[in-house]
């Protein structure tokens, strides 16, 4: 290092080092499994564990929100097809004047005249109708129809009641007997759009399934930096200890200028080591804040988030038969799968019935009344002396059928498709699963060994400190050794932070990830 380099790092020591010792923490003691300990949270800081964040998160997630209102939407979809079998009820009222002349008198309507005035035919007529009508789940229609009238005709002597009074009372029924028959083929727009809505369903689980990941991710990553913050710390610690140690050895003649200068310059690293981590604190602390809240005003909030959780250090069982018998049950994908293939015999079955001949019912059957005053005519509506009925029957059916045909072949060829979809899901599941679990392992075992290095390169860093105590090493190699634990430490904390990140990704293939907290979803 050249003269001017040194002066540099002198420099950047004396500047920054007094301030990063102020808020440094104690180095950590050296044991079989990582601790880990946070200070206890004063009020400046927000403390949240893994269960709390995830509930934040199901509640706030700008993400879940709009999976939620595109499922709404569905739903109200399957309200939309009911409503074609509601009943219409129609009410109407009519009044009617016709003054027209004659071109010749009519018996009964004014007297013979002679001349080139016409006769004048003056009619009132007011008609009041009342009716209902339904679409029927077995595909059939009806209409019933009521309806009563007062009819005068001015100066007339030539009708039996004038005013007269009447009334009509019909009621007709059209029924399909071969295509478009029954409530299994007439409900299918409500089961497709309840498959819709199950679908979007499943689309919102897998949402939230996602979410959830995410903020278990970001969590144990923030628990990652905050934990390699303190190891940097711990490693600036031992780097001030022996440039203490240095300065004491220079200052009694015992040790050269250059050793205090080479310990200078190590602490002047692990400041910089310790900005870095602390830019990563900062920078999780905004990845959770994301996932955690739909406000622009808390991605602003500065204020530490310190997670209580500590990860999780022991190996947990995972039986690949168990897990993949979980996937299968409870995977969104494989339901959504299913899910298709029922909408897609559903559609098949229609297709299937629309092969047939049309054939249809039609009948009537009508009452009709008249009298001088609204009592005698309905009096003779309800005596049914005076009605109408009717009924037959009407074929049709296309030559070649054609589009029944083509439209059957490709509903036949889509319920084949999303079969082989299915089974195509179960495969990706399987691969899935064993990759997870695979993960899962060896991270496990990468904690181990990790925790191995680590526990060895402790023991290099002492037996190189001892032997610089002797006069038998440098700075630059113990300055060495205690980079190489900075980084044992670190890979030992990545391995554990790892393996519960492997354990969240199980959860996630899984589906297990609901039952894991406990969770209900509406």
């Amino acid at each position: 290092m050249t003269g001017l380099a040194f002066l540099a790092v002198i420099l950047l020591t004396e500047l920054v080092w007094p301030q990063m010792s102020e808020s440094r923490s104690p180095r950590p003691a050296e044991t079989e499994e990582w601790s880990f300990q946070e200070l206890l949270p004063s009020e400046s800081v927000i403390t949240l564990t893994l269960q709390e964040a995830v509930m934040e998160a199901l509640e706030h997630n700008l993400d879940i929100q709009v999976s939620r209102h595109t499922r709404d939407v569905r739903l109200t979809d399957i309200v939309f097809q009911q409503s074609q079998f509601d009943p219409t009820v129609e009410l109407g009222g009519r009044y009617d004047r016709t003054v027209v002349p004659l071109n010749r008198p009519i018996f009964g309507l004014g007297g013979i005249t002679v001349g080139s005035i016409p006769d004048t035919f003056d009619q009132n007529e007011t008609n009041f109708s009342l009716g209902l009508n339904q679409k029927l789940l077995t595909g059939g229609s009806y209409d019933l129809t009521f309806d009563t009238r007062r009819n005068s005709v001015a100066g007339s002597t030539s009708f039996l009641f004038n005013p007269a009074y009447s009334s009509n009372l019909l009621f007709n029924l059209t029924q399909p007997l071969l295509r478009n028959f029954g409530p299994s083929i007439n409900n299918i727009q409500i089961t497709l759009a309840q498959n819709a809505a199950d679908v979007e369903q499943l689309t919102l689980l897998n949402q939230i399934l996602s979410v959830i990941a995410q903020v278990e991710q970001a969590y144990w990553e923030l628990v990652f930096a905050r934990e390699n913050l303190k190891v940097a710390r711990a490693t600036l610690q031992a780097a001030e200890e022996l440039l203490a140690s240095n300065r004491a050895k220079v200052k009694a003649g015992v040790m050269a200028d250059v050793e205090a200068l080479q310990a200078q310059a190590g602490v002047a690293n692990q400041i910089e080591q310790i900005l870095l981590a602390q830019k990563t604190v900062l920078d999780q602390e905004d990845q959770l804040r994301l996932l955690l809240s739909k406000s622009e005003f808390k991605l602003t909030q500065t204020t530490p988030l310190v997670p209580l959780d500590p990860p999780i250090q022991h190996l947990q069982e995972t039986p690949l038969k168990e897990n993949l018998e979980v996937a299968f049950e409870q995977r969104p994908d494989i339901l959504q799968a299913k899910k298709n293939i029922e909408t897609s015999n559903v559609n098949t079955r229609f297709a299937k019935n629309q092969l047939l001949p049309d054939l249809s019912f039609q009948g009537s059957l009508g009452l009709s009344g008249l009298g001088k005053n609204p009592r005698d005519d309905w009096d003779r509506l309800g005596s049914t002396d005076f009605y109408n009925m009717g009924g037959g029957l009407v074929l049709s059916y296309p030559i070649g059928n054609r589009s029944a045909q083509s439209q059957y072949q490709r509903r036949i060829l889509e319920t084949q498709q999303s079969q082989v979809s299915l089974l195509r899901v179960r495969q990706q599941i399987i691969l899935d699963v064993k990759e997870a679990i695979r993960q899962v392992q060896t991270s496990f075992k990468r904690t181990r060994t990790n925790q191995t290095a680590r526990q060895l390169s402790e023991r290099q860093l002492n037996a190189e400190q001892e032997r610089l105590n002797l006069g038998l090493s440098t700075t630059r190699l113990v300055l060495e050794f205690q980079r190489d634990l900075r980084i044992a430490r670190g890979r030992e904390l990545r391995a554990i932070l790892d393996y519960n990140q492997s354990l969240s990704r199980l959860r996630l293939v899984t589906a297990s990830t609901l039952d894991h907290y406990n969770i209900e979803i509406q």
